[in-house]
């Protein structure tokens, strides 16, 4: 590895010359060059310009006979990794360095933080500078702080760029080393990761909760109560909270296993509570107690990485990766600092400007006589940026930033959040009041009520912050009682049993599941938007409205790195892996050590290389099996998907089914429906056995052929190709495997159907993944209808083609199925409709495909928002083009 030189030359140059600036992004390039002016030319690398090698095409002739080859890092002579120049930077490298070859200074303007200190690094290591080098940093991309950050550069920092190499090398090896393993072992083209297995055994783990949770049954009673004064409020609820000085039983009382954990409280069933409510009807109740006190809620501090991705998550409904996309172009276009930062600190003039804008919209007694400084409590923080706000000396307010869409809605909840964190706190005053009463069986209920006013919104005013569990009340809401006094007597106007029943725990949402993640130490915060984005494109997990569902797949997945990887999915060798790694960063640990110890081992315990080179011993489809309680039924994860099996009978399992949905029940039913195997009869004309089958894809029918005979010089077929291949061809959706008959199944193998010929060609109608239509050449017209293919004449083919192909917009639309509300990002209102790949949410101008774990009848406004979002990102992410939906799985359609 060629040696490492961070060290900038001295000479500054008197002003004269060219100064060649290089930035990672070709839209940070454009505003960057419009501050520092003549003298100075500014390009960008577009990203990473190396990396390790990623297929063997890529590795260099010299290498390959070399056994560490396939994992481009030489484990044997200090981890050296070997680097190659992307093909897709090569032209973008030798751009760079014509225009090197013509400048006096090299800037290198990437990103502040580790990643882009590396990629600093490989740009002065590729381009071989011979002219004065200089580390250009900034946090935000205004004029004042780009000329500020041209005029003071800095050395390139090697402990940041160790500690990333080491980072980039020890993923290498775990993705190497133990995706394999998943390959042999439970499917191939899976994918292992030190952050993205663990996140992964997250949302499996819960889901393991949900499945063995039992639900607990309990009654209280609640009491609606009226002071009799004329002042308001008059009335107000409270909760039965004790019978004769023994707590009622809630739903905290109670364990995953559904029994009471503590032998304290009292557990009301249906009955007692029913009978209870009766004997406390119509009798008097006084005021037992009544408890103020103070309340008081501090400003939330300003925005970091993760605490964005949760907000907007919670109020944009945006996914973490697309957080990140919409953050990194306002960062880009000058309007926030950088936003994958763990500080929550402010630089004083950001301070200055929160509050003097503060003290403007909201008046001078909203702004504390005194700054508020934020401390992070992240451990291992990077130090080199500021929180998330707006950029700038002074800070324009959303209407003046000329914004719009979902690039206004990020910068307006940054905005906000970073003026409320510099206003004064939230005041009020708190109540709990205490009721008593007797029954007739002179039992002594008591009941209980809080309340909260406000009498200082403070903060409030410019930002609530939202809660993952919605029945949460915000910090804004207030919950008023009624002015009362010890001794007041009052009137029960209802009292009623009520019945509940605990629940399992929620499901990972993209916002908790960073949270988690967070708070456990596990992972950079930065990486997070594209771990999930992983586990989302690996099909480890599917979404249910914003629920984190994780596959069968990943059952079996987390399955085999638990029982054989342990230390590598485990939360807390995970979090210390990332202590060291941060310690390398720091100068306090040697980086070649540190990745031995990991893959060679260290006093007596097993390296990653030891852990995968004995993989004999994994049962594969042990790891792949899970038993559904109470049954003798099996769930197995096979080659083409999840299915059930009991003594050797199987069926296979709807995509759409979460795990914890598959219960005993569930499961009978699934191995109660019809097979979709049905022999329907021979076929008059060949003969051929007609079946109608249930397929991967979907229902189908086909013919079975006989055997071939053997050639007649006996040798054997050697080409599958040569082989027959049976008519197949796909139910209309008006048909099912249960009605279908040999006529029809006979009507759908003679597809495509010819129905003459146009001016010498052949006209045929035909069924394809877009649905019916009528082919001449390669000119074609859909159908209305799958059933116009055995109705459609020559004439009607004619009339068809003769008309101008409908495409987009000027296509008849279809009625929508459903109507969901308004988009938060467009404010356009979102429909569901069908479409030739499926059913698909729009809002008119955007449309995004319904996934796995979306039905038609339950989707919510935020989750078809959410898909709006990602597709929006999509389009964004290949220049504006919009790209075409992901192929739909169909079955077969008729063919010959």
């Amino acid at each position: 590895m060629p040696a490492k030189n961070g060290t900038a030359s001295s000479g500054r140059g008197n002003g004269a010359g060219t100064r060649l600036v290089i930035v990672e992004s070709p839209a940070k390039a454009k505003t960057i060059a419009g501050y520092l002016g003549r003298g100075y030319i500014v390009e960008s690398s577009i990203g990473h310009i190396r990396d390790l090698p990623g297929s063997a095409s890529e590795v260099p002739a010299k290498y390959k006979g070399e056994p560490w080859a396939k994992l481009g890092v030489n484990v044997e002579h200090g981890f050296e990794p070997l680097y190659v120049v992307n093909s897709d930077k090569r032209q973008q490298v030798q751009k760079l360095k014509k225009l090197l070859a013509e400048a006096d200074e090299l800037f290198l303007a990437t990103d502040e933080d580790r990643e882009g200190e590396a990629i600093a690094w490989h740009l002065q290591d590729v381009l071989k500078p011979k002219v004065p080098v200089h580390r250009m940093v900034f946090n935000e991309i205004t004029k004042d702080a780009i000329q500020r950050a041209a005029a003071n550069p800095r050395q390139l920092n090697m402990r940041l760029v160790d500690a990333q190499e080491t980072r980039r090398i020890l993923d290498r090896l775990y993705g190497y080393e133990v995706s394999p393993v998943l390959w042999k072992k439970v499917m191939p083209k899976l994918s292992a990761g030190r952050v993205q297995s663990v996140a992964t055994r997250l949302v499996v783990e819960r889901e393991r909760e949900r499945i063995a949770f039992v639900p607990a049954h309990y009654w209280d009673i609640a009491a609606q109560f009226d002071t009799g004064k004329d002042e308001e409020p008059t009335a107000f609820k409270a909760g039965l909270v004790s019978v004769d000085g023994r707590r009622v039983a809630q739903g905290r009382d109670f364990g995953s296993d559904g029994a009471l954990k503590t032998r304290d409280a009292l557990h009301l069933d249906e009955a007692a509570a029913t009978a209870l409510a009766e004997r406390l009807r119509g009798r008097p109740y006084e005021v037992k107690s009544v408890e103020p006190k103070p309340y008081t809620r501090r400003p939330y501090p300003p925005f970091r990485t993760t605490t964005l991705q949760q907000e907007a998550s919670r109020k944009l409904n945006y996914s973490a990766k697309y957080t990140m996309s919409v953050a990194q172009k306002l960062y880009e276009n000058g309007f926030i600092t950088y936003m994958r930062t763990d500080s929550i600190t402010l630089s004083e003039t950001a301070i200055t400007a929160a509050r003097r804008q503060a003290a403007s919209l909201f008046g001078g007694e909203y702004v504390p006589d005194k700054p508020r400084v934020y401390t992070s409590k992240v451990k291992n923080a990077q130090e080199a940026h500021e929180a998330i706000r707006p950029a700038g000396d002074s800070f324009r307010t959303p209407a003046e930033t000329g914004l719009s869409g979902d690039q206004f809605r990020l910068y307006e909840l940054i905005w906000k959040r970073t003026i409320a964190s510099q206003m004064k706190d939230a005041v009020g005053q708190s109540v709990s009041i205490r009721v008593t009463g007797v029954s007739t069986q002179n039992e002594r209920a008591e009941f209980g009520a809080t309340g909260k006013t406000i009498t200082f919104h403070g903060f409030l005013k410019a930002y609530v912050e939202s809660a993952d569990d919605p029945s949460t009340d915000r910090d804004d809401q207030e919950r008023r009682l009624p002015n009362l006094a010890e001794g007041d007597p009052l009137t029960a106007s209802a009292v009623d049993a009520e019945g509940h029943s605990t629940r399992p725990p929620a499901r990972y949402t993209e916002a908790s599941l960073v949270k988690e993640l967070e708070e456990r130490e596990i992972g950079r915060p930065s990486t997070y938007a594209s771990i999930i984005g992983t586990i989302l494109a690996r099909e480890y997990v599917f979404k249910k409205g914003t629920a984190l569902v994780p596959s069968f797949l990943a059952f079996a997945v987390v399955n085999l790195l638990e029982q054989h990887f342990g230390n590598l999915v485990d939360y807390d060798f995970t979090a210390h892996m990332e202590d060291g790694l941060d310690e390398i960063a720091r100068g306090e640990a040697e980086r070649v050590r540190w990745l031995t110890r990991f893959y060679f081992g260290d006093s007596g315990e097993e390296g990653l290389k030891e852990l995968v080179g004995d993989i004999g011993d994994i049962d594969a489809k042990g790891i792949s099996s899970f038993p559904i309680k109470g049954t003798d039924i099996m769930v197995r994860v096979g080659r083409y998907g999840p299915y059930l099996d009991r003594d050797g009978e199987r069926v296979n399992i709807p995509e759409d089914i979460a795990p914890d949905e598959l219960t005993a029940d569930k499961a009978e039913e699934l191995f109660a429906q019809p097979s979709g195997d049905r022999e329907l009869g021979a076929d008059p004309e060949t003969g051929h056995t007609v079946v109608a089958k249930s397929g991967r894809f979907g229902p189908y029918v086909t013919e079975i052929l006989p055997e071939p005979a053997p050639p007649a010089d006996g040798k054997k077929r050697t080409k599958k190709a040569d082989a027959p291949k049976p008519r197949t061809s796909s139910l209309f959706k008006s048909m099912s495997l249960d009605t279908i008959t040999l006529d029809d199944a006979l009507k759908l193998l003679s597809l495509p159907r010819t129905l003459g010929e146009l001016d010498g060609e052949p006209v045929t109608a035909q069924n394809g993944r877009f649905g019916p239509y009528i082919k001449r050449g390669s000119d074609s017209r859909s159908l209305g209808s799958e059933d116009e293919l055995f109705t459609v004449t020559l004439d009607r083919a004619k009339e068809l083609l003769a008309q101008p192909k409908q495409r987009g917009r000027r296509a008849a639309a279809a009625a929508p199925l459903r109507e969901l509300g308004k988009d938060p990002a467009s404010g356009e209102p979102v429909v569901v409709k069908e479409g030739r790949f499926g059913p698909y949410v729009t809002d008119g101008e955007t449309n995004a495909s319904l996934r796995k774990g979306d039905e038609i009848e339950s989707i919510t406004i935020q989750r078809a928002a959410e898909l709006l979002a990602e597709r929006r990102e999509k389009v964004a992410a290949g220049g504006g083009k919009k790209k075409a939906a992901p192929r739909r799985r169909t079955s077969a359609k008729s063919g010959s």
